[in-house]
């Protein structure tokens, strides 16, 4: 994954190479980690967001701020082989390299199991409204969040460690659709459920109500979150599959010569979903405010 390194990509064609500079990478991972860990510190600071969705959108934060942070410790390392100072086939740079890889691949599928728990988490909201307090306990989401984190951990390790078998660019690849098809089972059903229920809303007492329409918003978010998710990643699936199904193809390596801009969008995803959390809750960007305005207060008592 390693932008900047030799993708596997041989010009049988007229197609160039398409090159991003290594300070491209590094940007867009220092924002995305200063918004991820900025989601991270409003969910542990607010209370009210100590819900079982919102533990799962921090949990998506971790997984995204983990990815920046070694996209931006490779860039860095980039920067430094390119000026001479560090050999970028010496067993130690390697080393380093194979030890980001598999955190960003961990962030991947930590991404993919994060977005399917909040669907699941939105599907019982809207649908077990009266039951989802007994259903989703914290010690439930705790259980679910241990069992993604031990999951993602040694699938990521795994999958650098033999990345070159065929069988694991495979399973790379079959997850993402198999996840995303999930996802999408559920949305069939909970969209088709939701117009049949639009109608009871009305008629629901009040707190219920509110219940279901805040769900139904937790859904759309959801939805927000899915389509992002599968822009910035599909290309990047895409160029696997095509490594594994036409390697030699002139077109196929016409597309494969835009790797580094697959890259590009891949660590974007991690920029954007921050920006829906913000656009889509009010109890967050309340929380940013008032974040901001005790930073700023502090501040500016320090000055006098």
């Amino acid at each position: 994954m390693n932008s900047s390194s030799e993708a596997p990509f041989t010009n049988l064609t007229d197609c160039a190479e398409v090159q991003v500079p290594s300070q491209v990478f590094l940007a867009i991972a220092v924002a995305s980690l200063s918004e991820n860990l900025l989601v991270i510190l409003a969910v542990i600071k607010n209370k009210n967001l100590h819900s079982p969705m919102y533990c799962f959108i921090c949990n998506l934060a971790v997984f995204n701020t983990i990815s920046s942070f070694s996209k931006a410790l490779e860039d860095i390392l980039l920067l430094f082989t390119d000026a001479g100072h560090l050999n970028s086939r010496g067993p130690f740079e390697l080393k380093i390299d194979d030890i980001m890889d598999s955190l960003i691949c961990m962030s991947f599928l930590g991404s993919i199991f994060s977005i399917l728990a909040i669907a699941v988490d939105r599907y019982i909201s809207i649908f077990h409204a009266l039951r989802y307090h007994m259903l989703m306990t914290m010690r439930r989401v705790m259980v679910i969040l241990s069992a993604i984190w031990v999951l993602c951990g040694t699938s990521g390790a795994l999958m650098i460690s033999f990345f070159v078998a065929t069988t694991v660019k495979i399973f790379f690849v079959v997850l993402f659709f198999t996840a995303l098809f999930l996802i999408l089972l559920l949305y069939v059903h909970m969209f088709l459920l939701a117009r049949h229920h639009a109608n009871r809303i009305a008629s629901m007492p009040g707190a219920q109500a509110r219940h279901r329409q805040s769900g139904l918003r937790g859904a759309l978010t959801l939805t927000i979150l899915i389509g992002v998710f599968v822009a910035c990643w599909a290309p990047f699936l895409f160029h696997l599959l095509i490594m594994m199904i036409c390697p030699e193809n002139p077109y196929c390596e016409c597309y494969r010569s835009l790797f580094q801009l697959h890259v590009v969008l891949l660590v974007s995803h991690a920029v954007i979903d921050p920006a829906i959390y913000a656009f889509r809750s009010t109890e967050l960007r309340n929380t940013y405010k008032k974040m901001f305005l005790c930073s700023a207060s502090r501040i500016c008592k320090q000055c006098v």
